[in-house]
């Protein structure tokens, strides 16, 4: 008859077979495993420091090509925009700021008149705020000026009356008025001017940041879209971004337009050299030929640069 104590030995029996399998299987197969998982291990480490090179390499390169841009701009640039006077506008300074600054020197070695610097607020854009901008952009709107928007979208009358003010046009807008048109919206917190700022642009650079994506970013997006084409209406315009990813993105809807991609011009690379460089061409390109063009280096750019006019 078969006991516990029988059982308890029969597997005390398994177990030590087990055991003993296992130690010697872990001898026969240790040296190769060990020495295989050896040869893995420097391979990837080669590969790993291959990629890192390679990374640097990429690196070195873009340095160098920010480098070749910053020293062949002069160059470049040199006469594009003699004469001529930009207004430069851009959204939420403290992103775009770095990319507002490199522009500025931009068109000072085109040749350009930089008539001021203004940042659009983000009270500007908010839906939210459409009312109370609406009621500012009707009550300053400059006499005889007769052309603005007749709707209640706040963003666009607003756009529409800076433009007036800021963009040369026939008949002139007075110095006094423009300063008045501009302070009541400074003081509202709808806009903040850098500097002094002055009317009789010839033409305009937009420099807009990544779009919006919080819950009112549907209108937001759309209102900066608003902006840019309010002040193409009032003359030439070139919109620079850094990329275009992002649903609103103002650039990617700008080259998405069939009408729109056909007289504003766009920019994709503003945080860098070549993307100041295009853009000071790009309105060169507007101002001299008329023509809206779209280049940098990501989706519906079709060129670096706009090609060299004749």
């Amino acid at each position: 008859m078969i006991n516990f104590r029988y059982h308890v030995v029969s597997l005390t029996a398994v177990f030590l077979a087990l055991a003993i399998g296992l130690v010697v299987g872990t001898a026969a197969l240790n040296g190769p495993l060990s020495e295989d998982l050896k040869n893995k291990v420097n391979a990837l480490s080669q590969q790993n420091q291959q990629y890192r090179a390679q990374v640097n390499q990429l690196i070195d390169q873009s340095n160098r090509n920010e480098q070749f841009a910053a020293q062949a701009a002069p160059i470049i640039l040199a006469g594009k925009l003699t004469g001529r006077a930009v207004l430069v506008v851009s959204t939420e300074k403290q992103k775009t700021g770095p990319y507002v600054d490199g522009l500025a020197q931009a068109l000072a070695l085109a040749g350009a008149r930089v008539t001021g610097q203004i940042v659009i607020d983000n009270k500007f854009t908010d839906p939210a705020n459409n009312e109370s901008l609406l009621d500012l952009a009707n009550s300053s709107a400059p006499p005889g000026v007769a052309d603005l928007p007749l709707n209640s979208n706040g963003a666009e009358t607003a756009s529409a009356v800076l433009a007036a003010v800021l963009v040369n046009r026939n008949p002139p807008v007075g110095a006094d008025t423009t300063r008045t048109v501009l302070t009541a919206f400074t003081k509202a917190g709808f806009i903040a001017p850098t500097g002094t700022v002055s009317g009789g642009a010839d033409a305009i650079v937009f420099v807009a940041d990544q779009p919006y994506t919080d819950r009112e970013a549907d209108g937001k997006n759309a209102a900066v879209l608003t902006i840019a084409d309010q002040f193409d209406k009032a003359g030439p315009v070139v919109v620079a971004t850094n990329g275009v990813a992002g649903n609103g993105n103002v650039v990617a809807a700008l080259r998405g337009d069939p009408t729109l991609s056909k007289s504003i011009s766009t920019v994709d690379n503003v945080a860098t050299e070549e993307g100041w460089v295009a853009t000071a061409l790009a309105l060169a390109e507007q101002v001299v030929s008329n023509k809206a063009g779209h280049y940098g280096t990501t989706s519906g750019a079709s060129a670096l640069l706009p090609k060299p006019q004749t």
